[in-house]
This record gives C-alpha cells, sequence and structure tokens, in this order.
C-alpha cells in the first residue's frame, strides 16, 4: 500500500498501474470507493475489485454485466450479485434495524435505479424500505403509505416521466428527500433532462438532487443521512 502524499492516515492507496484503488476510503469519508464498470475492462475490473476487498467493506462494482459478475464471482466467490441494481457486492455491512431509509419509485420501469440506490444503501448498513410504482398517476397508492413514511429518516425517490412524485414526497414528510431522475419516458422527456429540471424547481425545501439515473450516489447520501441513532 501506498501513502497519498500529504495526507494523513488512513488515506492509502494500492497502485496497480492503470488504476489507483482506495481500499480504506471509508474509513476517510464514511463510504468506500466503488468501481464504475463500463468502459474498464474485464481483467481491470477484477484485479481493482480484489484490492477494494482488502480494505474494512464493503466493496461494490456498479453497473456491472452478468459476465463481468461472473468474473469477478469466480475471483470471490463470497460476492453476491444483484442483477435489477447492476451491482455486485463483498463484504456488506450489518444492517442497523434503527435506521430507516425509504426507497420509492414512481413506476416500475424506475426499478433498475431504485435497486441500485437501496442495494447501496443497505450494503452500508441501512435498513431499507421499498415503496414501488406510487406514482402521481394514482396518488391514493403514495398516501397509503403515509403513516410509515413519516417515521423515514431520508427518502429516495426515483422517477422519470414529468418527475413530480420527489416534490410531492417532499410536502408529506418531516425528513430529507433526495430525488433521483431517471431515463425513463417518452420523447420531449429528453433521456431525463425534463424530470431533472423539475426537481431542481421543487417548491418543497427539503429536496435535493443527484445526477440522472445516479441510484449509487443516492444511495451513500442516505447511508450519511440515516446515520444509527443512540439506544
Amino acid at each position: 500500500m501506498k501513502h497519498g502524499k500529504h495526507l494523513p492516515s488512513p488515506v492509502t492507496f494500492e497502485d496497480l498501474g492503470f488504476s489507483k484503488a482506495e481500499p480504506h476510503r471509508i474509513s476517510r469519508q464514511g463510504f468506500p470507493e466503488a468501481i464504475y464498470c463500463p468502459g474498464k475492462t474485464v481483467v481491470q475490473i477484477v484485479e481493482i475489485f480484489g484490492s477494494l476487498c482488502k480494505g474494512p467493506g464493503p466493496a461494490l462494482a456498479t453497473r456491472a454485466t452478468p459476465e463481468i459478475a461472473a468474473a469477478i464471482q469466480e475471483k470471490h466467490p463470497e460476492s453476491k450479485y444483484h442483477p435489477e441494481a447492476r451491482l455486485v457486492v463483498c463484504h456488506p455491512k450489518p444492517i442497523e434495524a434503527q435506521t430507516k431509509v425509504f426507497v420509492i419509485t414512481g413506476g416500475t420501469a424506475d426499478l433498475s435505479t431504485a435497486e441500485e440506490a437501496a442495494v447501496t444503501a443497505e450494503s452500508l448498513g441501512r435498513h431499507v424500505t421499498r415503496l414501488f410504482d406510487v406514482g402521481v398517476a394514482g396518488m391514493h397508492r403514495l398516501m397509503e403509505h403515509r403513516s410509515a413514511l413519516e417515521t423515514a429518516d431520508v427518502a429516495i425517490v426515483c422517477a422519470g416521466m414529468e418527475g413530480a412524485l420527489p416534490s410531492v414526497v417532499g410536502g408529506i414528510v418531516r425528513c430529507p428527500v433526495i430525488a433521483v431522475p431517471t431515463s425513463v419516458g417518452y420523447g420531449a422527456h429528453f433521456e431525463g433532462l425534463a424530470p431533472l429540471l423539475t426537481m431542481m424547481n421543487s417548491c418543497a425545501a427539503n429536496v435535493s438532487v443527484v445526477n440522472i439515473d445516479n441510484g449509487f450516489s443516492a444511495g451513500v447520501i442516505a447511508s450519511l443521512i440515516a446515520v444509527k441513532k443512540p439506544c
């Protein structure tokens, strides 16, 4: 392991030549380095994943295809592939039951992004409740869960089309809302740009927004908000 210049321990990295992996980033920031698989070779991904597994965990590979997952699992059979989330996870943290992260979708087409957020938060030890397909086209589906939503530490809301759902959720909860625009919708939706702009213009003051389809960052931010509560 090599130490970054002028930075205190545990700021360390492993120089793999093509990558400088940080297996101990979670000790410094509270969340781990994750591998973004597109653009990398399978050999590179497997080697980086092996380096990340040397840390306290979890090790994550995002946007992983079944072929990439199989290559990782061949070297690390203890890892688990979550196909809906397109995530490979090794050494997840134990779930802290008292933390409450809600992951909500407008429709079933938003599930891939939502599962990326949910599995990321779970890998970091957060308890996740999923509320799927409760979009604004049928508001009664969301309102049926209002009592449960009042207990949330943080809500992640994934929506495509016009992207109105995070604002609605923001208006009925007392916690931060992380809005995730998805690339789900018809032509004028502009592959997620329309819901992104809607969410950024929300009049619900507790709504913040991550990038289009970025379930991973939403899961990380939610895990940092939903810290373990004292007994």
